[in-house]
């Protein structure tokens, strides 16, 4: 989980740097934040990423999380477009992004 954790930190950085897409609160002046965002960009969404890629990487080793662990990623999902801070195609990035690097990860171990 360490490495994906670096892994996912590196990849949306770099992806977030390279396309500079403005996050949906500066778009629009109806959404109203309870809390300011970690970084500028919207596009790909890193919590989205990490809670996709470490909900895998556990249930791979321990499947009984999968009932908890999945819903969980699901509302953290969620939880990124209902607060404004990413458009829903940020938040299905960062959910492809972090299957496969779980799949990368798990297939090498």
């Amino acid at each position: 989980m360490a490495a994906a954790g670096v892994a996912g930190f590196i990849i949306y950085t770099l992806i977030k740097s390279l396309t500079e897409r403005p996050r949906p609160f500066v778009k629009s002046i109806n959404i109203v934040l309870g809390t300011a965002p970690l970084d500028q960009y919207s596009f790909p969404s890193g919590h989205t990423l990490h809670a996709v890629s470490f909900t895998l990487i556990a249930i791979y080793y321990v499947p009984f999380l999968a009932w908890i662990l999945v819903p969980f990623s699901f509302l953290v999902a969620m939880s990124r477009v209902v607060l404004g801070f990413h458009y829903p195609i940020d938040v299905l990035a960062g959910a492809a992004i972090g299957l496969c690097l779980a799949a990368i990860l798990i297939s090498t171990i």
